[in-house]
């Protein structure tokens, strides 16, 4: 089993089901996050960034972010959604973008630049459409796991 280098629990302010991470250095990133964002696809890559498309419109999404020496075992459980996707960091720092609050100021610390492999995995889809359908805003409803590690 590969090591995990670093494990943090994220709360994500999503709305118009939007979220996305992206290369800290905003100007190695040619088209920043908004900017063809397609509605609908849940796991988009772009050059240094991937986008996420929520089944709620506005809620906190919780995420277990973990990143790996090597890549990781397949996840356990019953997921909604999964994708894989390649990311390119020039610095070695992920930030978190949303539609409304634009940039987080914490940053996801993969320790190294270069080429990276990202696996998302997603549960709570249903529940929390119905939720923010009805009820008004979600906490922790939707989950995401996402794992990072080189691509070698």
């Amino acid at each position: 089993m590969p090591d995990v280098l670093h494990h943090e629990l994220l709360e994500i302010e999503v709305a118009f089901r939007g979220f996305g991470f992206q290369e800290s250095d905003d100007s190695a990133v040619p088209v920043p996050f908004g900017d063809e964002y397609e509605w609908g696809v849940f796991l988009r890559e772009h050059v240094r960034r991937f986008d996420l498309f929520s089944a709620g419109h506005t809620h906190k999404a919780a995420a277990d972010v973990r990143v790996w020496a090597s890549e990781p075992p397949a996840a356990e459980g019953e997921w909604d959604e999964r994708g894989e996707v390649g990311f390119e960091s020039t610095t070695g720092d992920v930030a978190v973008w949303t539609m409304t609050l634009g940039r987080s100021n914490h940053l996801i610390r993969l320790g190294k630049p270069g080429w990276w492999r990202v696996r998302v995995h997603c549960a709570g889809r249903d529940e929390v459409a119905r939720v923010t359908r009805l009820e008004g805003v979600a906490y922790g409803v939707e989950r995401y796991l996402i794992d990072f590690w080189p691509k070698v």
